[in-house]
C-alpha cells in the first residue's frame, strides 16, 4: 500500500485505525487558477526506491506507486520471481484498475507542447491506459495476462473481481491485482471544480476537508495512491505455505443506465449489485458485520448510498457499523475500491473498525452508524465493500475472514 496517510500495509492500518488524515495543502501544483487548495498527496513517497531516474520520467506518477505496492504485496505473499524461470513467470498475471491512468502525464505533455513546443517520446506509451499494466509485468517479470480495467471509481473493485474470475475459471493460478491512480494535476482539478463536486472551501486545518456524511461538506478531496494484492486459489496458497489474509467471496456489478455523473434516485441498481455480491458469496444479509462505504463527501453520493444501504438491509441497516476510508485518504479515483478492500481486510485482522473522521454534524439524510470519532473494537467475519462510479456504475465485493 502506498497511501497519503501511510506507506506500507502496517503504517496504513495504523493510520486508518487512528483516524489519521493524509489530506494537506496542495504541494508542487500551480494553484493560481484554482479554487481547490487541498489534496490527499503521498508526500513522502520516493519513486527512486523502485525505478531509476530515467524510467521515472517515462511513466505516469501512478506507476512507481503501483510498483512499490506490488513489490510489498508479492513479498507478503512469499513470492520471489526467478528472472530465468519462464514457467514460474507464466503462473502470475496482472489486473490493474485505474480511473485516470496517465492523464496527469498527458496534461503535462500538452503543456510542454503548447508552451515550449516539446514533449516526451513516451506520451503514447505512458498516456494510453492499456500499457500501464505492462509496466508492472515488465518490471516484475510476470508473463501471465496483463490487463487494465478502467471503469471510473469502480476500476480497482472490478479489477479484483476480474482477477478472481480468471483464477476460478482456471485461466491462471495467481494474479497481482488492485488499483493505482495519481490524478492530481491543475487541469483535472479545474475540471472537477467546474463539475462542482470537489472541495473548494478553505478548511483549517486542511485535514478537515474530506467530510463524508457531514452536513457542512462541500465535495470530495482528490487523492492518489496504490493498493495491490496477490490473489490465488485457496488450495494453491495452502500448498505453498502462503499467509491467507482473507477471501474474496462475492462480486456484483450493475449499471443504472441513467446519467453520466448522477445516481438514479430509484437506487435499484446499487442495491442489486450488493445483493448479487452476497448471493455469489452465499451470504445472508444478516451475516454482514461491516460495510466499507464509497462515502465520497458529496451530497448526492452520501445520501444515495445511505438510502441504498437502507433499502438493501432494511431495519438492520442502522445496526451495521459502516465507515468511509475516503474521510482520511480523499478520493483516489479508480484506486478507491482497492483502498477500501485493504482497509477492510486489515481492520478485520486487527479486530477493530476504522472511523469516519470529520463527521461533526451529520447530514439528517445520512443517519446510519458511520463509526464517527474513534475506531471501534469488533470481530467481523463478513464485510461488504461498496463502490459507485460516474456513468451509473455500481460494484460491490464481499470479503470473508
Amino acid at each position: 500500500m502506498v497511501s497519503s496517510n501511510g506507506i506500507g500495509s502496517a503504517c496504513f492500518a495504523d493510520a486508518c485505525l487512528a483516524g489519521k488524515s493524509g489530506v494537506s495543502a496542495l504541494k508542487g501544483i500551480d494553484t493560481s487558477r484554482l479554487r481547490s487548495t487541498v489534496a490527499a498527496q503521498v508526500i513522502d513517497f520516493d519513486p527512486t526506491a523502485v525505478l531509476d531516474s530515467i524510467n521515472i520520467r517515462r511513466v505516469p506518477r501512478m506507476i512507481p506507486m503501483a510498483l512499490a505496492a506490488s513489490i510489498e504485496a508479492m513479498s507478503s505473499a512469499k513470492i520471489e520471481i526467478d528472472p530465468a524461470d519462464i514457467e514460474q513467470q507464466r503462473m502470475i498475471g496482472v489486473a490493474l484498475g485505474t480511473g485516470g491512468g496517465g492523464l496527469a502525464f498527458v496534461e503535462e505533455q500538452y503543456r510542454l507542447f503548447h508552451t515550449e513546443g516539446t514533449g516526451s517520446l513516451f506520451s503514447i506509451t505512458a498516456g494510453t491506459h492499456g500499457n500501464l499494466s505492462s509496466e508492472l509485468s515488465i518490471h516484475l517479470h510476470l508473463r501471465g495476462p496483463s490487463h487494465v480495467l478502467s471503469t471510473g471509481c469502480t476500476s480497482s473493485t472490478d479489477a479484483l473481481a476480474y482477477a478472481a474470475m480468471l483464477i476460478r475459471t482456471g485461466v491462471i493460478p495467481m494474479m497481482l491485482a488492485g488499483g493505482a491512480d495519481a490524478p492530481i494535476a491543475p487541469g483535472i482539478l479545474l475540471a472537477f471544480e467546474r463539475m462542482r463536486v470537489i472541495s473548494t472551501r478553505r478548511w483549517e486545518p486542511a485535514e478537515r476537508a474530506s467530510r463524508p456524511f457531514s452536513l457542512d461538506r462541500d465535495g470530495f478531496v482528490l487523492g492518489e495512491g496504490a493498493w495491490m494484492f496477490v490473489l490465488e486459489e485457496r488450495e494453491h496458497a495452502l500448498a505453498r505455505g502462503a499467509t491467507i489474509l482473507g477471501e474474496l467471496a462475492g462480486y456484483g456489478s450493475t449499471c443504472d443506465a441513467y446519467h453520466r455523473v448522477q445516481i438514479d434516485p430509484e437506487i435499484i441498481e446499487p442495491v442489486r449489485a450488493v445483493e448479487m455480491a452476497l448471493a455469489q458469496a452465499g451470504c445472508a444479509k444478516d451475516e454482514v458485520g461491516y460495510v466499507n462505504l464509497h462515502g465520497t463527501s458529496t451530497e448526492l453520493n452520501d445520501r444515495m448510498e445511505t438510502a441504498a444501504m437502507k433499502k438493501c438491509f432494511g431495519s438492520r441497516a442502522g445496526r451495521i457499523p459502516m465507515s468511509s476510508t475516503k474521510s482520511m485518504i480523499g478520493h483516489p479515483q479508480g484506486a478507491c475500491g482497492a483502498a477500501g478492500v485493504a482497509a477492510t481486510l486489515l481492520c478485520m485482522q486487527r479486530g477493530a473498525l476504522h472511523p469516519t473522521i470529520n463527521l461533526e454534524q451529520p447530514d439528517p439524510h445520512c443517519d446510519l452508524d458511520y463509526i464517527s470519532g474513534n475506531a471501534r473494537t469488533a470481530s467481523v467475519d463478513v464485510a461488504l465493500c461498496n463502490c459507485i462510479a460516474f456513468g451509473s456504475k455500481n460494484s460491490a465485493l464481499v470479503i470473508r475472514k
